[in-house]
């Protein structure tokens, strides 16, 4: 009996040994399969191995980055398709925003330069339209000065004040003077506009109702040296405005609600008067 069970038993060992081989042989095959797919070398691992390496601690490690996938959960087929949706998405955006951080830039540019060109043009034609002034407000009062000031630093939000000093007062805004002051000083700037830009007409109502008779003197000559450039419109009850023009134009009114007008040639009627 003790033969037969010997004999058992390394029976029983050969086919374990033969089963562990087997094993092995398939792991070992399996095993090459993998690394195959991933395009790995059994060899190259070998040689990249440090020289302590240990089974237990790489299968601790193992295990932990097995944790670490399971953590992870079902595997999203999805989500490869749906990267490369976001990416072509964000790659668009991205030129979106590239386009619009250049046109930004160019309209900055832009804005730089109309706004450098405004103040440039801005400041010349308020040089120019000073010293306009300057010569006219003398020839309007028969003396004194007046100037235009800037009331802040800025070009382009800067005020614009009128100072003036008519003969024998003191320099002062605008808003002090008297009505006729502030008249006479109001048509030497327009007229010192008109000599920079001047426009096919200019239309004057009654503005020389407030001046007494040399103002208006001084008031019609100026306009009468004007017009040379500029025609005058300007509607008037005073005489010595209406010896000026050279065009005059009535309105009467015969019958009440019935208005008749009437042309008058100055120079004609002065020769007719004449004659």
């Amino acid at each position: 009996q003790n033969d037969d069970l010997v004999e058992a038993l390394d029976t029983l060992e050969n086919v374990i040994r033969k089963i562990d081989r087997e094993t092995r042989n398939r792991f070992k095959e399996t095993f090459s399969q993998q690394l195959q797919a991933v395009q790995l070398d059994v060899h190259q691992l070998l040689e990249h191995l440090p020289a302590d390496a240990q089974i237990s601690v790489w299968e601790q490690q193992l295990s932990a980055v097995a944790t670490r996938i399971e953590r992870l959960g079902a595997i999203n087929l999805a989500a490869i398709e749906e990267y490369r949706q976001q990416s072509e998405r964000k790659t668009y955006l991205d030129a979106q925003n590239d386009d619009l951080v250049e046109a930004l830039d160019t309209l900055e540019n832009v804005i730089r330069k109309i706004d450098r060109e405004t103040r440039n043009r801005f400041k010349e034609t308020f040089d120019l339209i000073n010293n306009g002034l300057q010569e006219l407000f003398p020839k309007v009062f028969g003396g004194g000065h007046a100037s235009l000031e800037m009331t802040g630093d800025d070009l382009l939000s800067t005020g614009v004040a009128i100072m003036a000093r008519p003969p024998g007062k003191k320099n002062s805004t605008i808003h002090l003077l008297s009505g006729g002051e502030k008249a006479l000083t109001a048509l030497a700037l327009v007229f010192a506009i008109f000599q920079l830009n001047p426009a096919p007409f200019c239309m004057l109502d009654e503005v020389d109702a407030p001046l007494d008779d040399a103002n208006v003197g001084r008031y019609a000559r100026l306009v009468k040296e004007m017009s040379e450039k500029v025609q005058f419109i300007y509607i008037t009850h005073n005489k010595i405005a209406m010896e000026m023009a050279d065009q005059l134009l009535g309105v009467t009114m015969h019958e009440p609600g019935c208005s008749r007008l009437v042309a008058v040639n100055v120079e004609e009627a002065a020769a007719l008067a004449e004659s």
